[in-house]
């Protein structure tokens, strides 16, 4: 199954002069879905995961799939003022601007084992930023996977430390 046959094209989105890539039909189709769940499990079968970090929103889909699968646990990573409890933020540059990340403090536990989940690898500016708080909170960054790489925007030179999987790469 080509994964990509499920990817959507849509010009000029969220704005002129970007081609977002829509991932709702493959989410929609039953065996394209399960295919990429049980692809994005297998970059990461063998690593001994603790928590897996889901990236909002779109990273929450195959988040807690993966977290299920892997015997771990999951940890949503959020914009401003979405957690309830204590949280840590992380602020990252936007091609315009900047935004940040939060999580809880208690998240992460010292010495977690954590697989870093999300859509899209673009800038890799939002995954970069969900790593440092990881870090910062003393877990381990064991793998960065990735439904959709965008390679020409060249993110994973951002995240060159760290081990990164992608399934589908445009």
């Amino acid at each position: 199954m080509n994964l990509k046959d499920y990817i959507r094209d849509i010009p000029d989105f969220p704005k002129p002069g970007i081609l977002f890539r829509d991932i709702t039909p493959l989410l929609d189709n039953p065996e394209a879905n399960k295919q990429a769940t049980l692809s994005l499990i297998d970059l990461a079968k063998d690593l001994k995961i603790d928590k897996v970090i889901g990236i909002e929103s779109r990273g929450f889909f195959f988040g807690t799939l993966i977290a299920e699968k892997l015997n771990a646990g999951f940890v949503p990573v959020r914009k401003p003022n979405k957690l309830p409890f204590d949280i840590l933020s992380q602020e990252f540059q936007l091609e315009y601007g900047t935004d940040r990340l939060e999580i809880h403090k208690d998240a992460i536990s010292k010495g977690d084992r954590v697989l870093v989940h999300d859509d899209v690898l673009a800038t890799g500016g939002t995954a970069e930023a969900a790593c440092k708080l990881v870090e910062e909170l003393g877990g381990e960054v064991v793998q960065c996977n990735f439904l959709i790489e965008l390679s020409f925007l060249k993110g994973r030179d951002k995240l060159s430390k760290y081990n990164i999987g992608s399934l589908i790469n445009y």
